[in-house]
């Protein structure tokens, strides 16, 4: 039994659907990110979860309860903001021991005059300040307890977020890009401290970026979210390797991969210049258009030669250990992208010809609906230098 399940959530606000049938299963203990373009609904699913907005179908259940229709202070589910939505009027400790104070104390005791006369709230507020500071130094802030959020940089402000949220040891973690105000290099230092606080507290984590490149190095498994609809949930590497659709190919990897308009041919072949792919029974008929895709890892440049695709480079982007080289095909005017190393990418520069190889055996085929197509077989005929248009 999963240790979350989303069953065919659906949302809209007015005439504007915004999650269309999501469904998503979270095992014990797992890290999933949530990735797509703005406005795909990743942050909106994640509220739904939280009970911060009311799904209009769909059910949720959570350690085999189900928490559908269960107000947010009912749910054992921890959040953390974009904006970390820190009280800027208490101090870090303070901030930490929020949630412990609202489910530890009753009403009473949380009055300002006659809370304190209470019984039981010395006890109470005693162990609350005992599981902050253990809160504080795992996550190496205590030296930050007594600051308010002003006297804070974003980094430490997220750290105390998090701890809010995981002082209180909920079944289950929702983050909402909580690294989008940090600078580059702090985001890469952040991304591993989560990563381990994940791992220690052994709870499902929903993780919401429109950063691809911290979806991939931080979760166990990458959900793409496209116009509202969950396109694929598999681990990073599958992601990136197999995806099962166009909008998924071209959302993830970075240089983008390229797309070239094709039609399948006689014998359900298709091709890139002089490498074949047969696709497997029951394919389109042949004159059906689809889109051949390849990363640019996979493109190779051969400066001599009458082999490969003739193309003329745009341009070069020096990035250190590799080179982008941005061209466009003579025979159909797309444009194509290769990532090569320095050895092979020196001396190319703007307005050069050049030919392109193409490495058959990362080919992928998508059919008119976006959806892959299998390929069974890639042969290097040598016999074709054009993509059809």
């Amino acid at each position: 039994m999963s240790a979350l399940s989303l069953r065919g959530i659906h949302k809209s606000f007015g005439a504007n659907t915004i999650l269309k049938g999501v469904s998503l299963e979270a095992e014990p203990g797992e890290f999933i990110a949530l990735v797509g373009p703005s406005g795909c609904g990743k942050s909106t699913l994640l509220r739904i979860l939280a009970g911060l907005e009311t799904a209009d179908g769909g059910e949720i259940v959570a350690a085999n309860q189900d928490i559908t229709r269960l107000k947010a202070a009912e749910r054992n589910i921890a959040m953390v903001f974009q904006s970390y939505a820190l009280y800027p009027h208490l101090t870090a400790a303070q901030n930490i021991a929020v949630p412990l104070l609202m489910r530890r104390l009753t009403r009473a005791q949380r009055l300002p005059i006659i809370g304190p006369l209470m019984p039981g709230r010395g006890k109470a507020i005693a162990e609350i300040k005992h599981d902050v500071g253990n809160m504080a130094a795992s996550l190496k802030i205590e030296h930050l307890l007594d600051r308010k959020p002003g006297q804070m940089s974003g980094g430490q402000r997220q750290r105390v977020a998090l701890g809010r949220a995981m002082v209180r040891q909920p079944a289950i973690f929702l983050m909402d890009e909580p690294l989008s105000n940090l600078d580059a290099n702090l985001r890469v230092h952040a991304r591993g401290e989560i990563v381990d606080l994940h791992r220690r507290a052994g709870v499902p984590t929903l993780y919401v970026t429109h950063d691809q490149a911290e979806a991939l190095s931080m979760a166990d498994r990458v959900a793409v979210m496209i116009g509202g609809a969950l396109l694929q949930l598999s681990p990073p590497h599958v992601i990136y390797d197999d995806p099962q659709h166009v909008e998924v190919a071209k959302f993830i990897g970075q240089p983008r991969i390229n797309l070239l308009p094709s039609q399948i041919e006689a014998g359900s072949t298709v091709a890139i210049g002089d490498v074949r792919c047969a696709l497997q029974d029951r394919t389109p008929s042949s004159g059906t258009s689809i889109t051949l895709g390849v990363r640019p890892e996979f493109v190779r440049i051969a400066r001599g030669g009458d082999t490969g695709l003739p193309a003329r480079i745009d341009r070069v982007e020096f990035l250190g250990s590799e080179i982008i080289v941005h061209s466009r095909l003579d025979a159909v005017g797309e444009a194509m992208i290769a990532k090569v190393s320095p050895a092979e990418g020196a001396g190319l520069a703007p307005g050069m010809p050049i030919r392109l190889h193409v490495q058959g055996e990362h080919i992928l085929v998508f059919g008119a609906d976006g959806a892959r197509l299998p390929v069974t077989r890639l042969t290097s005929s040598m016999v074709r230098e054009t993509v059809h248009g």
